[in-house]
């Protein structure tokens, strides 16, 4: 069936004719088809229709241009980026085949060599059309896809460089790993040698061990009493170490209290002033070393020394070696040892310095009541002071008995009786040109020395160049 025609289309149909017959009127109105009256005026009005159109084509062909020349300069700039990216990106890679030819010539590597040498000439050759290209501006017709492939290659350039640095290290490595264990295998040849020698000393009597608990009086040689020696000064400078770090924790002035010591006496390096704490422990526990015990009772009552009074010496130095010096004094409160200990510790330690590093001297009245606490310095101090009655018992067990001996200030350097502590002071100053006008002196003894009979034990001194020289008595 078909619909029947509505109304509105009708009208509407009628309206779109009537349109159109008033455009062609208006046309014809342009063309000059219009009355004597309005002529004048229609005409201007058409005049200024035609010239808005100009315009307006005008203005739309100016927006066009000037699209087509950003667009333009877009990609001028895109392939240049383009240009650069693959000019680093080939940089990178010369680098890259550089470092895997340095790696080939070590361990040697023909074809390593040559596969590297022929990739940077490759690379070479791209950055020489690179050059032309920019020069015959020939711009790339794809940068997008350019500056991709360039990022990438010089990604892999740098992988391969630090693949290649990570195998040199791993090399050194290698390399290290083999000098050590030669070193420790050359440090185990030294050992065994060392071993042997001492072995080979102790068969022919020129070495003993301070710890050989056969050691009878009748073997006793200037040897044994240099071994104890030399344990007793160590532990010396054990315990001086420790006071000094005391001082430094109560905000001691180090330097004063140095030069309170010893004054007026030129250090060659700061670390030197130590000698001076040395110096002034060793006085005080060397004090009286000649006297039988440290005391001037027992010489008054025996002025001539027998063989039992020596035996007895060796008997003592025999039974306290074998203990720790707290149970010996806890199982002896009133031996000479124990009076020993409580005398130099109230001699060595004033009371100032103990309520400087402690702030009381509760330590100070339990040493006098006979009980050492269980401090570090009451330790380091008992150890040091079991050594140096040691010493003394056996130097006692000779006969004759060692002496001891120190050498004054301003004293001039021998090597027979002396031993420098710094040997800065054997280097003569830039500035002096007759260096026996600058010969070094001795600023203070150190560490004491002895005599066994015949045997002369050095002193370790510390010299100076601005201390008057003596002649030796």
């Amino acid at each position: 069936m078909m619909e029947s025609v509505k109304p509105m289309d009708v009208a509407s149909g009628k309206g779109k004719l009537r349109r159109t017959f008033a455009k062609v009127i208006n046309i014809k109105k342009l063309t000059g088809v219009v009355p004597e009256d309005n002529k004048v005026e229609r005409v201007k009005k058409s005049q200024e229709n035609v010239t808005f159109d100009k315009d307006l084509v005008k203005n739309a062909a100016n927006l066009s241009e000037s699209f087509d020349k950003l667009e333009e300069e877009y990609e001028k700039r895109l392939a240049l980026e383009a240009l650069l990216a693959k000019l680093f990106a080939t940089i990178s890679s010369i680098k890259s085949g550089y470092a895997q030819l340095q790696y080939a010539q070590s361990p040697y590597d023909p074809n390593g060599i040559q596969k590297s040498d022929n990739l940077v000439v490759a690379e070479l050759k791209t950055l020489s059309e690179l050059k032309q290209s920019f020069l015959k501006n020939q711009l790339d017709p794809n940068p997008d896809r350019t500056l991709v492939l360039a990022e990438i290659q010089e990604l892999r350039s740098l992988l391969k460089t630090y693949e290649i640095m990570g195998k040199k290290l791993e090399c050194q490595i290698k390399l290290k790993d083999s000098e050590i264990i030669f070193l420790k295998e050359k440090f185990e040849e030294l050992m065994s040698q060392n071993k042997l020698m001492g072995k080979r000393l102790n068969q022919s009597g020129q070495l003993c061990n301070p710890l050989d608990h056969n050691l009878h009086i009748s073997a006793l040689n200037p040897t044994h009493f240099v071994t104890y020696l030399h344990h007793t000064v160590k532990s010396i400078r054990g315990f001086v170490k420790l006071m000094v770090e005391q001082m430094k924790l109560a905000a001691w002035e180090i330097d004063m209290a140095a030069d309170a010591i010893q004054p007026e006496v030129f250090y060659y390096k700061q670390d030197h002033k130590c000698f001076a704490f040395e110096h002034y422990v060793c006085k005080v526990m060397f004090e009286a070393f000649h006297l039988p015990f440290f005391s001037n009772e027992s010489s008054s009552k025996k002025k001539k020394k027998s063989r039992e009074d020596k035996a007895m010496f060796f008997e003592r130095f025999t039974e306290l070696r074998s203990m720790k010096p707290k149970e010996y004094l806890a199982s002896r409160p009133k031996s000479r040892f124990a009076r020993f200990c409580r005398g130099k510790y109230l001699q060595l330690i004033h009371p100032k310095m103990e309520e400087a590093f402690f702030g009381h001297l509760h330590l100070r009245n339990q040493v006098t009541a006979g009980e050492f606490p269980e401090t570090s310095l009451c330790t380091t101090f008992l150890e040091m002071a079991k050594r140096v009655w040691l010493l003394h018992c056996l130097a006692f067990s000779f006969d004759p008995e060692a002496s001891i001996f120190q050498v004054p200030k301003g004293c001039r350097f021998s090597e027979v009786y002396m031993k420098s502590v710094a040997e800065e002071a054997f280097f003569s100053p830039e500035d002096d040109v007759n260096s026996s006008e600058t010969e070094p002196g001795v600023a203070f003894t150190v560490v004491p020395g002895f005599r066994i009979g015949k045997t002369s034990i050095q002193c370790e001194v510390y010299l100076s160049r601005s201390c008057q020289r003596r002649p030796m008595r």
